[in-house]
């Protein structure tokens, strides 16, 4: 029987089903090395090269998604909800990660800055490489967090071509 972090990671991970055992054995593994090393890298949390190349690989496997690894934070956050009496609060928020890459379309952009004017006065471009993330977490009134209810990562290159839809003419609604 599991006890302190490693009960709930357990409990997190009941309604969530990869692939091959391997994976949610992998995926139990992480969760209990970055519960350790709570906002640390992956290589702290990992603690050696051999741990920290199987997170890397595990979280480019193309039979693991996002969807899949919080399927069971998911699940655990809806029994929660339900055993709760009273009012919810659903808090929403859009978070940027970013980081420095030499080949941002590798990961993808979450914006473009002015950067400054070179020597001939032309503007600079910076392109912000990184991922946004919306979340829903459920709260009670009482500031009791209950998980996440809902959470979508996307970039900003999966959205090239929007400011020309937004130009489109449309024809106004008449009466």
């Amino acid at each position: 029987m599991a006890t302190g972090i490693n009960a709930w990671i357990e409990d997190e991970l009941t309604g969530c089903r990869l692939a091959d055992e391997r994976l949610n054995r992998r995926l139990s593994t992480l969760l209990d090395q970055m519960a350790g090393a709570m906002g640390a890298s992956i290589p702290l949390a990992c603690q050696d090269w051999a741990n920290t190349k199987a997170a890397y690989r595990f979280f480019s496997n193309d039979r693991v998604s996002e969807g899949d690894i919080l399927a069971g934070h998911f699940n655990s956050t809806r029994l929660r909800v339900a055993a709760t009496t009273g009012p919810l609060l659903v808090i929403q928020d859009t978070t940027e990660f970013s980081f420095q890459r030499e080949h941002p379309e590798k990961i993808g952009q979450t914006f473009r800055v002015n950067s400054g004017q070179d020597q001939e006065g032309r503007f600079r471009m910076h392109t912000v490489c990184g991922l946004l993330m919306h979340a829903s977490l459920a709260v009670t009134t009482e500031g009791l967090p209950l998980g996440l209810g809902a959470v979508k990562f996307w970039t900003r290159t999966k959205f090239k071509g929007t400011d020309a839809l937004k130009r489109t003419n449309v024809a106004p609604a008449t009466a």
